[in-house]
């Protein structure tokens, strides 16, 4: 089969026939129909802390079709088509028993969307209803991440919400924020790319960068935000954050920064700001975010922009190390 492998760090991906995958007890093998190419593969191609092994397939937003069955699958059957739950463990724990198969001392994050084939575990797949599409089973992965992080800030009806970050957590977040009764759900990124994106998904209103943007989105929101959501995960922005809550409220970190940052205890301090951090997700959240796909199905799907073949993918994953207009990028392996 073709696959697109990790090569080394600050190395683009390269399109090579590997061996096709073959089902293990409890596992099946799912012929990938869409992947996600997500910020976080991005990262473990540039950051050694995340140890990625040369030849990787990585890729963890997909979904496909069953085409092959293990020894102990009783659940799916050959044909089914599955959003896949990238989360790799031991299945037995108490956190995996608990659903949180994100806290599992052996939780790996499962790849091999970039590739014609993908091998995973039964209980990591959930079954996509007949009106959902493999399209639609990709997007279930951003936003169960961007659910996580709602449920974490404690949000209540008639909160006023800032999200920094207008990139598909960033969207997640507002689509969330919004249904679940925030009265503002204002979004603000370097530029206005998603503006009319953001609108789409929940935003009440967007700011791109401008010098005065706590007094802007103070007088637009009625006050400081409740509630801030970090979704850029670059230094500064904790910082940033602190500036726009208020005085007793909230900050929820969901953006992946990997590089060291600081920023001024005795603001954060003076205000009684809790800062919350947000990774992953619940299988149950996971499922309600599939449920809101089928409920609400056009408007998720605006976070695509673009879906591209195997051949393309890794000249599209290098532009998308720059700021592009992009958002939700898509992988059809069969394209």
């Amino acid at each position: 089969m073709k696959a697109a492998l990790f090569k080394g760090l600050h190395k683009p991906l390269e399109v090579e026939n590997i061996p096709e995958p073959t089902p293990g007890e409890g596992q099946v093998v799912v012929k990938v129909g869409r992947c996600g190419i997500c910020g976080s593969d991005l990262h473990m191609t540039e950051d050694p802390a995340f140890g990625t092994p040369c030849d990787t397939v990585l890729g963890h937003e997909f979904s496909g079709e069953v085409v092959a069955t293990g020894k102990n699958v009783s659940r799916l059957k050959v044909g089914d088509n599955v959003s896949v739950i990238p989360l790799k463990s031991c299945g037995k724990c108490p956190s995996c028993l608990a659903g949180q198969p994100a806290w599992c001392s052996e939780m790996e994050l499962q790849g091999g969307g970039y590739g014609e084939y993908a091998v995973t575990s039964e209980r990591q797949c959930i079954k996509l209803p007949d009106m959902l599409s493999l399209e639609d089973g990709a997007l279930v992965e951003p936003l169960a991440v961007g659910l996580h992080g709602v449920v974490k800030s404690g949000l209540t009806p008639g909160d006023r919400v800032l999200v920094l970050g207008a990139g598909p957590i960033g969207l997640a977040v507002a689509f969330w924020a919004r249904r679940m009764g925030a009265l503002h759900v204002a979004v603000a990124d370097l530029n206005n790319f998603q503006e009319n994106r953001a609108y789409a998904m929940g935003a009440t209103s967007f700011f791109s960068s401008r010098e005065n943007l706590v007094e802007e989105v103070n007088k637009t929101i009625g006050g400081p935000a409740d509630i801030v959501f970090e979704c850029v995960g670059l230094p500064g922005l904790i910082a940033q954050s602190v500036e726009h809550v208020r005085v007793q409220g909230k900050i929820v970190v969901l953006g992946l920064c990997t590089q060291p940052d600081t920023f001024v205890p005795f603001v954060a301090l003076s205000k009684e700001v809790c800062i919350q951090t947000s990774a992953f997700f619940e299988v149950r959240e996971y499922q309600v975010a599939l449920d809101a796909l089928e409920a609400d199905k056009p408007v998720p799907q605006s976070l695509i922009t673009e879906t591209v073949s195997l051949e393309e993918m890794p000249e599209v994953f290098e532009g998308l190390r720059k700021r592009t207009t992009q958002c939700k990028v898509m992988v059809n392996p069969r394209a």
